[in-house]
């Protein structure tokens, strides 16, 4: 019952994730600075590009939660990151899985930025 209980944990997360990484709503969006240099039009292209990502394996998400993918375009690399906080924003979140207690944080960064 244990396992159930904690792979349902999971589909909660990423399902929340999944949401806040394509459609932008249900957390907070930041970049850096390294992405906020960019050229809008470029800039624009690597945020839709994280809206579509979809690549994530065994490799890239460990514990399936969807919290973090790896973007090439062209001959750059760029990450995107979701963390979870507390409603604010001080601690980290005590469920995850729970949207009441939960503000979720996409960071858009330039690879060499992490």
């Amino acid at each position: 019952m244990k396992t159930q209980c904690l792979e349902n944990k999971t589909e909660q997360i990423r399902q929340l994730n999944d949401s806040l990484r394509s459609t932008f709503v249900g957390g907070t969006i930041v970049i850096t600075s390294g992405v906020a240099a960019l050229d809008p039009t470029f800039r624009s292209e690597l945020l839709a590009a994280v809206r579509r990502f979809d690549a994530f394996s065994a490799d890239n998400d460990p514990y399936g939660e969807h919290d973090f993918g790896a973007i090439e375009i062209g001959d750059q690399t760029f990450f995107f990151k979701i963390d979870y906080y507390d409603c604010s924003l001080t601690f980290h979140s005590p469920d995850a899985a729970d949207p009441t207690v939960t503000t979720r944080v996409l960071t858009v960064m330039r690879a060499d930025e992490y």
